[in-house]
C-alpha cells in the first residue's frame, strides 16, 4: 500500500508539472526571434533531483520498499548545437549524490528554442543512460529519458543566466537479486522524477547582430520652389513582425509623415540646399532598435528678371497749355504681376493711374517736357520708363485789319460816285498799298436805309475798286489785291480797311460783294454798256 499510494503521488506531481511547462512553453510562440542565433550553447550550473520512486532494502527473503529522498547536491551540464535558430541536437549530463544514492543521466535528443529579446525559451526529449547507486544496492545502468525546458535571459551576448530548468526524469532498473519475486515492483522499479536545474549557458559562434539601418530617398531631388517632394524610408535588420516607427524632420519647407513616406511642401522656401531626416525605430525592442537616414534635396528660386517698360505720348508736340495723354507698357518676363506708379515729369504738371498719365503743359516753358514712372513687379525688381513731349510757343496772333480811311456820298444824283474828295482819299489808299506790296484793301460800303437805289452800297464798293485798279488812280492797284464787301453801318459811306501781310479781315457784320451781279444789273452805273442799232 505504501508502494502504491507513493506512485500515485508522484504521478501526479510530473503531470502537473509537464502541464505548467507546456502552458509556459505555447505562451511565448508569438514571439519573434530577436537575439541573434549561437553556434553552439553550453550550460554549467546547479542541479535538484527528485528521483521518483523506490527501490528495495533489506534481504532477498524480507525486502523493504525504500522510496529515494530528494538530492539537492548535484550538477548538470548540456551542450547544444543549432541547426536553425529553432532546431538544435543537445547532449546532456547531470549528477546528483546524498548519502543514501547516486544518480547521474546522460542523453542525448533533438532541442526547440523560441528566441524573443533578451529571453529564450526551450524544450527538449533527450533518451539515454540513467545510472543509479543505492547506498546498499550494486549500480544500475537502465535506460533514461528526459522531457522538459526552461527560460534564459541574456546578460550579453556570450552569456545568458538559466533562470530555471524543469525536467521530467525517467529511469528503469533492474534490481531482480535484491527483490524477492513476491515483490515485484522492487524487482523492477522505474523512476519517474523531477530535476530543477540554474546557472550560466556560454554562447559560442553565430553570426552577429546586425545592427539595423536606414536608406531615404526623394523623388525629385531638385524642385523649384512652391514644387511638392516625396520622401521615402526604407529601414533594414528590423524585426519583420514588428510595426516600426518613423519621425520625420526637415531644416527646409513643411514635412508630413505617413508611416514611411513623408511629403514636403516647399511653398515659401529660400532657394538653396535642405537636408530630410528620417530616424525608424522598433517600439517593441529595448535597444539596437532605431537607425537614422538623410537624403538632400535642392530648392531653385524662379528666375528674377525685372520688368521692362516702353512709355509713348499722344500728341508728342503740342501748344503750350494743351494737354498730352503718357502710355506706358511694362510687361514681366517672369510673367509675375507688374504696377506702374511715381509719375514724374520735368515741366508742366503730370497725373496718372495705372499705366495712363495725363501731362498738363499750363505755363510750361517752350521745348522738351521728360515725363517718367516707375514699373514694380510683385517681388520688388523696378524698371524705368519715359519719354517726351515737345511744347511749342503758339505763333503770335496774324495782325488785325485796321481802318485807313472812309468816303462819304453826298451826290444824290450820282450817289455811288467817287467825287474828288474821294478820290483824294483812295489815292491816299493806293500810296499805302504801293508801300506795303504785301498788304490788301478791303472796301466796304455802305448805304442809308432811306436811300431807294438798289445795291448801292455794293455799287459804291464796286466802283471805289475801280478806281484804285483803273487808270484814273494815280498809281494803279492790282485787282486782286482790292477786295469788295458790303456793310451795316446804315451810311453813305466806303469804308477803307488796310489788311496787313498775314492778316485776316474778321469784321463779321459785312458781306463780299458779287461784282457780276453788280455790273449786270440794268441802268446801273457800272453795268456793261448797250449795244447800238445799226443803221436800217
Amino acid at each position: 500500500m505504501s508502494l502504491g499510494r507513493h506512485q500515485s503521488r508522484g504521478r501526479v506531481l510530473r503531470t502537473g508539472f509537464v502541464a505548467a511547462l507546456a502552458m509556459l512553453l505555447w505562451s511565448v510562440l508569438a514571439f519573434a526571434q530577436e537575439q541573434p542565433v549561437p553556434k553552439v550553447e553550453l550550460f554549467t550550473g546547479y542541479q535538484w533531483l527528485n528521483p521518483g520512486g523506490e527501490i528495495p532494502h533489506g534481504t532477498f527473503a524480507n525486502p523493504v520498499a525504500f522510496k529515494l529522498p530528494d538530492i539537492p547536491q548535484g550538477v548538470g551540464a548540456s551542450l547544444n548545437y543549432n541547426f536553425t535558430p529553432i532546431f538544435g541536437l543537445e547532449g546532456d549530463y547531470g549528477g546528483n549524490w546524498n548519502k543514501y544514492a547516486n544518480e547521474t543521466t546522460a542523453s542525448v535528443g533533438p532541442r526547440v528554442t523560441w528566441r524573443t529579446e533578451g529571453l529564450n525559451l526551450f524544450a527538449h526529449t533527450l533518451i539515454g543512460l540513467n545510472r543509479l547507486t543505492p547506498k546498499t544496492l550494486n549500480s544500475d545502468n537502465g535506460i533514461g529519458a528526459i522531457l522538459g525546458g526552461g527560460i534564459d535571459l541574456t546578460l550579453w551576448r556570450p552569456l545568458s543566466l538559466r533562470l530555471f530548468e524543469a525536467d521530467y526524469v525517467f529511469g528503469s532498473h533492474n534490481y531482480s537479486d535484491k527483490a524477492s519475486p513476491a515483490f515485484p515492483d522492487l524487482r523492477h522499479p522505474t523512476l519517474n522524477g523531477a530535476r530543477l536545474r540554474t546557472g550560466l549557458v556560454w554562447n559560442f559562434g553565430g553570426a552577429p547582430e546586425l545592427p539595423p539601418t536606414a536608406a531615404c530617398q526623394l523623388q525629385p531631388t531638385e524642385v523649384m520652389v512652391g514644387e511638392p517632394i516625396t520622401a521615402t524610408a526604407t529601414g533594414t535588420n528590423f524585426n519583420p513582425k514588428h510595426t516600426l516607427a518613423y519621425d520625420w524632420s526637415s531644416n527646409g519647407g513643411k514635412i508630413t509623415g505617413n508611416n514611411n513616406t513623408a511629403n514636403i511642401d516647399t511653398t515659401g522656401v529660400a532657394g538653396g540646399n535642405y537636408t530630410v531626416t528620417s530616424r525608424i525605430s522598433d517600439p517593441k525592442k529595448k535597444k539596437n532598435n532605431e537607425a537614422t537616414c538623410t537624403a538632400n534635396f535642392t530648392v531653385k528660386e524662379p528666375p528674377k528678371n525685372p520688368p521692362t517698360m516702353s512709355c509713348s505720348a499722344n500728341p508728342a508736340s503740342v501748344q503750350a497749355g494743351n494737354p498730352s495723354t503718357i502710355t506706358c507698357t511694362c510687361t514681366s518676363p517672369d510673367n509675375v504681376p507688374v504696377t506702374i506708379s511715381n509719375w514724374t515729369a520735368t515741366g508742366g504738371t503730370v497725373s496718372g493711374t495705372d499705366n495712363t498719365a495725363t501731362l498738363n503743359t499750363t505755363g510750361a516753358s517752350a521745348g522738351p517736357i521728360t515725363v517718367s514712372a516707375t514699373c514694380t513687379d510683385s517681388r520688388g525688381l523696378t524698371a524705368p520708363g519715359s519719354t517726351t513731349v515737345n511744347v511749342e510757343v503758339p505763333p503770335p496772333p496774324p495782325p488785325a485789319a485796321s481802318k485807313l480811311s472812309e468816303c462819304e456820298y453826298p451826290n444824290k444824283n450820282k450817289p455811288w460816285r467817287v467825287d474828288n474828295t474821294c478820290k483824294a482819299v483812295l489815292d491816299d489808299v493806293a500810296s499805302r498799298l504801293q508801300n506795303d506790296p504785301d498788304a490788301k484793301v478791303v472796301i466796304v460800303g455802305n448805304a442809308d436805309p432811306t436811300e431807294k437805289k438798289k445795291d448801292l452800297a455794293a455799287t459804291r464798293a464796286v466802283d471805289a475798286k475801280a478806281y484804285l485798279s483803273g487808270g484814273e488812280a494815280q498809281q494803279r492797284i492790282d485787282p486782286s489785291r482790292v477786295e469788295v464787301r458790303t456793310g451795316t453801318a446804315g451810311t453813305k459811306t466806303t469804308e477803307h480797311w488796310i489788311v496787313p501781310a498775314g492778316g485776316t479781315f474778321d469784321q463779321a457784320n459785312t458781306q463780299p460783294v458779287d461784282e457780276s451781279t453788280v455790273k449786270a444789273i440794268p441802268d446801273h452805273p457800272r453795268a456793261a454798256p448797250k449795244k447800238k442799232k445799226a443803221a436800217q
